[in-house]
């Protein structure tokens, strides 16, 4: 366990608090404004993945009707719709395993970056020599920097929102990236559970963003916006018109002046 601590804090905590510092040194250091281009990166690094992830998605929902057609034959029979279904899959050279890859990613570089914040951030003067202990020493410019102001807007990035602006902002943001994300499937009960999550995991990352650094719920804001907007030139904006948010009310007709 002490090995893969090591290698944790090695490869994923040591780089990303070196990365936070430097452009921080960067962007006027403006520690909000550091962790909106860290985002950025991140999001222009996983670019290739999301792009898989996308056309993964949108062939998954092609076969759809054949899907459904299975799904309806095959009712009775568990084992042979499942054998329909995975040829489907192996012939239009689709992995829906695929549609989760970003996803898988992210999950090491929010906890990663729970850690880095605070640890950038001290609070206490330990705490700011432990900091100092993990920035590189062939890069001078970090060191110059430290200790990082933490002010940005009403925020203190290391430690949770006084108001309730941030969770609403990350709960709305992860609602619209999983409505653009959300692998589609004919089978019923997997539409229920994709329906429960559609509105389970906005609530619960909410719910996250008050207890956590106001700095990750930075992160999750920027990195949903990014998202919805990457997905939606790649694959289209369909799951959002889905909304309904703009479309005339039954009954209602257009007047001119």
């Amino acid at each position: 366990m002490e090995f893969l601590g090591t290698i944790w804090t090695g490869v994923i905590i040591e780089p990303m608090i070196n990365s936070l510092v430097l452009l921080y040194s960067i962007f006027f250091s403006n520690f909000g404004i550091t962790i909106v281009a860290f985002t950025v990166l991140i999001r222009l690094a996983m670019f290739p993945l999301t792009v898989k992830q996308s056309r993964s998605l949108k062939a998954m929902t092609a076969l759809q009707p054949r899907l459904k057609e299975i799904q309806t034959k095959y009712a009775d029979d568990r084992e042979r719709r499942s054998q329909e279904t995975m040829k489907v899959y192996k012939t239009a050279g689709v992995n829906p395993i695929g549609c989760l890859g970003p996803m898988v990613i992210q999950f090491p570089i929010w906890i990663g970056l729970y850690r880095a914040i605070l640890q950038v951030l001290p609070a206490t003067p330990e705490s700011l020599v432990g900091l100092s202990e993990r920035l590189y020493s062939w890069l001078p410019m970090v060191h110059e920097v430290v200790p990082l102001a933490s002010r940005f807007l009403w925020l203190d990035l290391a430690v949770p929102d006084p108001y309730p602006v941030l969770p609403v902002l990350v709960g709305a943001s992860m609602f619209l990236m999983q409505k653009m994300t959300t692998m589609p499937t004919a089978d019923a009960r997997q539409q229920s559970t994709n329906q429960m999550m559609l509105w389970m995991m906005p609530l619960m990352f909410g719910f996250f963003t008050t207890t956590f650094p106001s700095g990750l719920a930075l992160y999750w804001v920027v990195s949903n916006i990014v998202g919805v907007v990457m997905q939606g030139f790649i694959t289209g904006w369909g799951p959002l018109t889905s909304l309904n948010l703009f479309k005339r009310l039954p009954g209602q007709t257009s007047t001119t002046v």
